[in-house]
């Protein structure tokens, strides 16, 4: 069985308050993107070995058990133990340490297809609860549609915010954000208007309120993603911003737009949507 898992971008993006528990509070609007991995569970008569994993695409640093993609098939695996040995290929192709939510959205697939696969019957709300044991923006892609998030970003409605008839561009320049980093250059704090008011307003007006609180201290450590940013407004883009902790550039242009042969490729690796 296969899932081809897509990205995310945010629509805002604003640090409130800082938890007892480590976490911070914040509030943002999710948008699906069509960007996407790739994700292969088959059976495997293994007894030894619960899971072989392998990936292809862009390289995955790190251990392999902590992907989010074996993370998943465990944590069902604790509940559900008739899960049976599997076979699991993920090919990359949403960049990392991007702020698009590429492994969350990788690991959460892995749940929906373990779901159906093995018939666990797993609802709405149960996929949700697993999916915050992943990652705090795992919940999102259980719904995969635009989402108004509080809390950690796992408390999520569904929100009324529709782009197709926009296009987008998404830049990766190829730098690596540290959420930790990201997180304790910021001084949370309540803002006037909230973000679903903002976006409830037409997208014209969204480039002189709609923020995202990590641009700040990122484009003064990493300058070129202000100078991405700069470009795509010139370029003609409504709305441009960072998506998440960064580091990809998202620029919302109207559906008339024709990609120059040239456009930013020269300088950026480019995705478009």
């Amino acid at each position: 069985m296969i899932a081809f898992p897509n990205c995310k971008i945010n629509l805002g993006l604003s640090i409130t308050a800082k938890r007892a528990d480590g976490y911070h509070e914040l509030e943002t609007v999710f948008y699906p993107v069509g960007l996407q991995d790739m994700v292969e569970i088959i059976h495997n008569n293994d007894s030894i070995n619960p899971i072989q994993f392998s990936n292809t695409g862009l390289a995955i640093p790190g251990d392999e058990t902590q992907n989010l993609c074996v993370k998943a098939y465990n944590l069902l695996k604790k509940d559900f133990p008739a899960i049976p040995s599997v076979k699991m290929h993920l090919h990359k192709h949403i960049p990392m340490g991007a702020g698009l939510g590429g492994g969350s959205s990788d690991g959460t697939a892995v749940l929906k297809l373990l779901n159906q696969l093995f018939n666990l019957g797993l609802n709405t709300n149960q996929l949700v609860h697993y999916a915050a044991q992943l990652g705090s923006d795992c919940p999102f892609f259980v719904y995969d549609t635009a989402c108004h998030a509080t809390g950690r970003g796992e408390i999520l409605q569904p929100y009324p915010c529709d782009l197709s008839n926009y296009k987008i561009a998404l830049i990766h320049p190829g730098i690596h954000v540290s959420t930790g980093w990201a997180f304790g250059q910021l001084q949370p704090h309540a803002k006037e208007k909230l973000i679903h008011e903002i976006i409830a307003q037409p997208i014209e007006s969204w480039k002189a309120s709609l923020v995202n609180d990590f641009e700040a201290p990122i484009f003064i450590a990493h300058p070129i993603l202000q100078t991405i940013k700069d470009e795509l407004y010139k370029q003609g883009a409504i709305y441009a911003s960072m998506s998440g902790s960064g580091s990809s550039i998202f620029g919302i242009f109207p559906a008339t737009f024709v990609w120059p042969s040239t456009f930013m490729k020269n300088q950026f690796r480019n995705d478009y949507i």
